[in-house]
C-alpha cells in the first residue's frame, strides 16, 4: 500500500488522486444570476445530499488562481440558484458551459439549452434537465480557497416520465456521473442488499 502526505504535495497531486478515488461523483449543473443580470451556468462534480428535513443540498466551488469563481459570487449576493441532475441526454451541451468566459457572458449563450422560469426563486432554469431543484441559500462554509454553498430547496421540478409513485426510476433518469480526467460514467450494473435489522 502506498502512503502519501498531502502536506509534502502540490494541490493538484492531491485533487488528482482525490477525484480519481471518490468516484463516481454526480454532477450538479447550477445556474445563476450575476447583479448586472447575466445568467451563468456550470457543472460541478463536488455536490450532494445535505439533509432531507429540511431538504438540502451542497456544491463545493473552487476557485480559480484565487478568484471566486461566477457560481459562488452570483448565489453569495443573490441568495439563491437552481441545481440540475446531468443526464446522458444533456451532459454534452452541459459540458460546453465548463468553458471559461468573461464574468459578463452566458456560457448558456454555447448551448442548444433552452430556460424555463423558476416558480419560487428569481433564477430560471433549464428545460432539458429531467431534474431540478429551486434553491435558497442556506449556508455558505469558506473551506480556504472553496466555497460549500449549502442550498435550501424550495421547489422540486422532477419530469413525469422518470416519477412513480412518489419515486423516481434511476433506469429512466439515466444521470451521468463524473470520474477522472475527461471520464463520465453512466448508471452500471444494480444490485440491492437488504440493511441490518
Amino acid at each position: 500500500m502506498l502512503s502519501f502526505d498531502p502536506n509534502a504535495q502540490t494541490e493538484r497531486e492531491n485533487y488528482k488522486l482525490l477525484i480519481g478515488s471518490v468516484i463516481p461523483r454526480p454532477i450538479a449543473f447550477v445556474t445563476s444570476r450575476a447583479a448586472n443580470g447575466t445568467l451563468n451556468a456550470a457543472p460541478f462534480s463536488y455536490f450532494n445530499v445535505v439533509s432531507s428535513d429540511p431538504p438540502m443540498i451542497s456544491v463545493s466551488v473552487q476557485s480559480r488562481a484565487g478568484t471566486p469563481k461566477d457560481t459562488a459570487q452570483n448565489a453569495i449576493e443573490a441568495g439563491e440558484f437552481v441545481v440540475h441532475v446531468v443526464d446522458e441526454t444533456n451532459v454534452e451541451q452541459i459540458n460546453r458551459t465548463a468553458a471559461s468566459l468573461p464574468r459578463d457572458e452566458s456560457e448558456l449563450d454555447l448551448t442548444d439549452l433552452t430556460l424555463v422560469e423558476s416558480e419560487a426563486i428569481a433564477v430560471p432554469g433549464v428545460n432539458e434537465a429531467k431534474v431540478r431543484f429551486e434553491c435558497r441559500l442556506e449556508q455558505v462554509v469558506e473551506l480556504g480557497g472553496t466555497r460549500l454553498l449549502i442550498g435550501k430547496v424550495v421547489r422540486f421540478h422532477i419530469d413525469e416520465s422518470i416519477y412513480e409513485n412518489g419515486r423516481i426510476n434511476h433506469d429512466l433518469l439515466k444521470p451521468v456521473s463524473r470520474l477522472a480526467g475527461t471520464n463520465y460514467a453512466k448508471l452500471g450494473e444494480v444490485f440491492s442488499l437488504e440493511r441490518p435489522k
